[in-house]
């Protein structure tokens, strides 16, 4: 599976806003559409309201890298959009972590639970 799928155009992120379940967390907000396309697609928003460039893109990193991590977990044929909220700036990598499987988890994303 490769994980450098990923939404980039406008009309993706909107579709998905409004068509997708979400699931939401105090840390970021997860947007998921099921779809029949067998591969997975992932899209982030950071909101210039997080901070600086710099700021933004370590959020950013940090997203990147909970999602690559648990991948494996994920089943395959789904869009994803993942947006950060305020508390994300300040927030340990394990709570991070731990509100993106929780997400998952409610919107049926992981293997062995869905449907």
């Amino acid at each position: 599976m490769d994980l450098r799928v990923t939404l980039k155009k406008n009309y993706e992120f909107r579709r998905l806003y409004n068509k997708g379940k979400t699931a939401v967390t105090p840390y970021m907000v997860v947007y998921a559409l099921k779809t029949s396309r067998g591969v997975r697609r992932v899209g982030y928003t950071v909101s210039t309201k997080l901070g600086k460039a710099v700021v933004r893109n370590r959020v950013r990193r940090r997203l990147r890298e909970i999602y690559r991590l648990n991948a494996s977990r994920l089943i395959d044929s789904a869009d994803i959009v993942i947006v950060a909220r305020t508390r994300c700036v300040n927030a340990e990598y394990a709570k991070l972590e731990r509100a993106f499987i929780g997400a998952c988890c409610e919107l049926g994303l992981l293997k062995g639970e869905a449907e």
